[in-house]
């Protein structure tokens, strides 16, 4: 069975346990952790990934001009993104999914949303 990378980019240590948590229920899953989009590029400029969970909100450098940046380089830009982002914040979503995002996920999350759309997009079983 193959491994697969994980990058979670989120500045709230609470929301990336959160995240982390619920992506280590999935077997061969390797869960990287960025504290925000800076250290995030960073650490996409030192290895690949499989796909890329990104909050919208960050100081630095927010989640959309993550994915923009991802978006156009070459290494990446078929990896899979999931944007986290605010219930309300529709114009954020919209965003992002034209930026090349591939999914979101509204806060609260919920571990089996996170799960189910990893799997989705890694079409895992």
């Amino acid at each position: 069975m193959s491994e697969y990378s994980c990058l979670v980019v989120e500045d709230s240590p609470m929301m990336r346990q959160l995240l982390v948590f619920a992506l280590g229920r999935l077997k061969n899953l390797r869960v990287t952790e960025a504290d925000d989009g800076v250290d995030g590029l960073r650490k996409l400029a030192s290895a690949r990934y499989d796909i890329i969970l990104t909050d919208i909100n960050m100081p630095i450098m927010d989640g959309l001009k993550l994915v923009k940046r991802v978006r156009s380089d070459p290494t990446h830009k078929d990896t899979p993104i999931v944007i986290i982002t605010t219930e309300g914040a529709s114009e954020d979503r919209q965003r992002a999914l034209q930026l090349g995002a591939n999914a979101y996920i509204t806060k609260p999350i919920q571990a089996p949303q996170v799960i189910a759309t990893v799997k989705e997009l890694l079409k895992l079983e």
